[in-house]
């Protein structure tokens, strides 16, 4: 992709978003028993059409539709996600037809987040952004996916891959944590939503249906502390990890907006010089 493409993403995606205001935002946890289990209607509508299947040789994710431009149709995912294949992709959607898709944007900076785009003459509901600035610990958030797995018991389970629109998954839960510094690739978002693999790069939606971050990361990472360190170099005490490592934790979109934004200065600068 040239920069003349990423430019025109850029400018697609974003608009100017420069006026979001910043809140200084506190680690801050909260109990698990305060979790509602009630899913608002209008948000499950919303996340049953803007949520999409990620398909590649090499396995399956999801992602969220952010953008349409006539019949072109961009996908925000994990970087993860499709970093293992960069060819051979398919998407599943809302309607449960399945369209070949392409790279759109393989990685935002260091952000663990990717672009996928696909073509398509029908009408796909296109998510709304929201304002993860604007988030607060206790907040009701929803998390949508496509896990890769289910288990029919304690000893066996089975691969959804042929599952089609069945293996959707939405789960409520509220924010439990919002540390000031973000973890590497861009994690901030800590919420207490049960989420499994195959549902990275889903979308989590705010109260009103609207995309405030992207699923990545699963409670109690095998990896342990070390996947919870810091952008400077630094890792949590051991009584803080405790609490975040009983969090699933995804990227705000305000991470991607911003990133988005230096793409498109770069892209004006690389033009001006040359």
């Amino acid at each position: 992709m040239n920069r003349r493409q990423i430019l025109a993403i850029s400018l697609l995606i974003t608009g100017i978003s420069l006026g979001l205001a910043r809140e200084k935002l506190e680690p801050v946890s909260i109990p698990l028993a305060a979790i509602s289990q009630e899913i608002n209607p209008q948000v499950t509508e919303i996340a049953s059409q803007v949520t999409v299947r990620i398909i590649s040789d090499s396995g399956a994710g999801s992602g969220v539709i952010i953008q349409r431009a006539g019949q072109v149709y961009t996908v925000l995912t994990n970087h993860h996600v499709v970093a293992d294949n960069h060819h051979n992709y398919s998407i599943l959607t809302a309607d449960g037809k399945t369209h070949q898709a392409k790279l759109g944007l393989s990685r935002f900076g260091k952000l663990d987040l990717a672009l996928v785009q696909f073509y398509s003459p029908e009408s796909y509901r296109v998510v709304e952004m929201g304002n993860s600035h604007k988030l607060s610990v206790g907040d009701g958030v929803f998390a949508a996916g496509f896990p890769n797995w289910h288990w029919l018991n304690a000893q066996a389970i089975e691969d959804t891959r042929s599952w089609g629109l069945k293996a959707f998954r939405l789960t409520a839960g509220r924010v439990g944590m919002l540390p000031e510094m973000s973890f590497l690739e861009g994690y901030q978002l800590g919420y207490t939503n049960d989420i499994a693999e195959g549902m990275s790069g889903g979308p989590v939606l705010d109260s009103r249906g609207r995309l405030v971050g992207v699923n990545g990361r699963l409670k109690y990472p095998l990896a342990g502390i070390d996947v919870f360190m810091f952008v400077d170099g630094s890792v949590p005490s051991e009584g803080v990890f405790r609490e975040m490592e009983g969090l699933s934790w995804g990227i705000p979109i305000e991470r991607f907006q911003e990133q988005s934004l230096v793409n498109l200065l770069f892209s004006h600068l690389y033009q001006f010089a040359f």
